[in-house]
């Protein structure tokens, strides 16, 4: 499944990351809806959910998150839905690790 959530708040680390393989982070924008799969081995296999994926937060809730490979780029999102198939588009869609 996927999780839609809007970013509220990011660091400004993530717009200084310059790795060829973090670059994704320079385009991480406040406001911006963005799209996370869980998968496995992310799952829990006795709940089949992610650790992180606002279960049980409303709409309301304000959840954190943060950048693997670069622990300083991080911030806040407000989770927008959950959707049981993936239709993400390529651009700010992550996984749940």
């Amino acid at each position: 499944y996927c999780v839609e959530f809007r970013t509220e708040s990011l660091s400004h680390h993530c717009a200084l990351e310059n790795r060829p393989y973090a670059r994704w982070m320079q385009y991480l924008r406040e406001g911006h809806t963005v799209c996370v799969a869980c998968q496995p081995p992310a799952m829990n296999s006795n709940t089949h959910r992610c650790a992180g994926d606002g279960h049980n937060a409303d709409g309301g809730k304000i959840l954190h998150w943060e950048a693997i490979g670069n622990s300083q780029c991080q911030g806040t999102w407000k989770k927008i839905r959950q959707m049981e198939h993936c239709s993400c588009p390529l651009v700010h869609s992550f996984i749940f690790t």
